[in-house]
């Protein structure tokens, strides 16, 4: 009780504490301090006669000599540095908290004071100390930078990020640390003539893919000339009176020519059927032995075709490959799965197919059939034989 006694008449004769003033001291400015008071705290005025709220606000007159104490915004309203405050943190070091101070009794205005003079230190040497780490990784960047700039120059391989694309003045070049943007504005060194260097080879790589363009569209339109020509030869040779009508006219389908034209190339190997793509047919007949509804109506969108070339064959199959490279030693013949499945139900077992594959160069043309294989099989039963048409 006479401690708070003794505060309440330090804080009611502040300005009369100081010791004479000279001629600097005698001028002062008033100052407001803002702090927290814990429940302690608010007892603690409370019982001093104050008004025990937890945020206290107290004007001061501080004399000139401590004016290095005092911040002033920008709307001329000054107040004793004591928020926010700064304290060592241990390897953190100096930390900056927002916080007023918090007190358990009303504090003097020498504590008052002592707190905004630690303030003002720890804030001194908090601010170096981010100067210091601006400059350090400022000066780490640029480094960063120098090797970067210097490896881009140095391989002609190397591009910019393509989006955004490269401009004489900014680019982006990916690194381990991710996208790096250099600025013929703020950059300094070998930094500075990225943009440009990454611009230029940008362009060079646009104009060099245009004229591959070119060249491609040129082999094509030739390469497309030169079938026409063969299909005009084909079809006045071995076409049928009809088909050289229409191809004298220009109405005659590519694609029919094409069709007829394999249909004379393949005549050799006419003894063995081909491969029909009928999955729907194929699926609606599979459907009936696994299904539980057997009404299930089956379109082209419910059957999944995977094809790829076999990894095993059994003896008649190879002996089959045998028989068909034998025969034609000029073409390319493989040994292909297809798996056939309904989209709809997974609980159903695919169809497993194989077929025979024949691959050969004709003019211009590249052109292939496929031929079928007797054996088909649904997944998880031994092979069984079905009609000829195949999925």
């Amino acid at each position: 009780m006479e401690t708070v006694t003794r505060f309440a008449e330090r804080q009611a004769g502040s300005v009369s504490a100081v010791s004479t003033p000279g001629p600097e001291v005698a001028r002062t400015l008033s100052v407001t301090a803002s702090y927290l008071l814990s429940e302690n705290g608010r007892k603690a005025s409370l019982l001093a006669g104050g008004d025990g709220h937890a945020v206290q606000q107290i004007a001061l007159q501080v004399p000139a000599n401590r004016l290095h104490l005092v911040s002033v915004d920008k709307q001329g309203v000054a107040r004793l540095k004591i928020r926010p405050r700064f304290e060592m943190d241990g390897d953190r070091g100096i930390v900056r908290i927002d916080a007023a101070p918090l007190y358990d009794a009303p504090p003097t205005i020498e504590e008052l004071y002592r707190a905004a003079a630690k303030n003002h230190e720890l804030e001194s040497a908090y601010y170096a100390e981010r100067v210091a780490q601006r400059s350090k990784r400022s000066d780490s960047d640029r480094a960063l930078r120098e090797s970067v700039a210097e490896g881009f120059l140095a391989d002609k391989e190397q591009r910019a990020v393509s989006h955004p694309p490269p401009s004489p003045k900014r680019c982006y070049v990916i690194t381990d640390r991710g996208r790096l943007l250099f600025d013929v504005g703020t950059d300094q060194g070998l930094a500075k003539d990225v943009p440009p260097e990454a611009h230029r080879r940008f362009r060079a790589d646009l104009k060099a893919r245009e004229e591959r363009n070119r060249h491609d569209r040129s082999e094509q339109l030739a390469l497309h000339d030169e079938k026409k020509r063969f299909v005009a030869d084909w079809i006045a040779v071995n076409g049928t009176e009809e088909q050289r009508t229409r191809q004298a006219a220009g109405v005659l389908p590519m694609e029919e020519a094409i069709e007829a034209i394999t249909d004379g190339v393949f005549e050799p190997l006419g003894d063995h059927r081909r491969y029909t793509r009928d999955g729907v047919e194929r699926l609606r007949g599979h459907l009936a032995q696994f299904a539980e509804d057997t009404s299930v109506v089956v379109t082209s969108a419910d059957v999944l075709v995977s094809s790829e070339n076999a990894k095993t064959a059994t003896a008649g199959e190879w002996g089959l490959v045998r028989e068909f490279q034998a025969r034609w030693p000029d073409a390319s013949v493989t040994l292909r799965s297809h798996r056939i499945s309904f989209k709809r139900d997974t609980r159903v077992p695919p169809i497993l197919a194989r077929g025979i594959l024949v691959t050969v160069k004709h003019g211009p043309f590249t052109l292939r059939r496929e031929y079928a294989l007797d054996e088909v099989t649904t997944r998880g039963e031994r092979s069984v034989r079905h009609e000829p048409e195949l999925a």
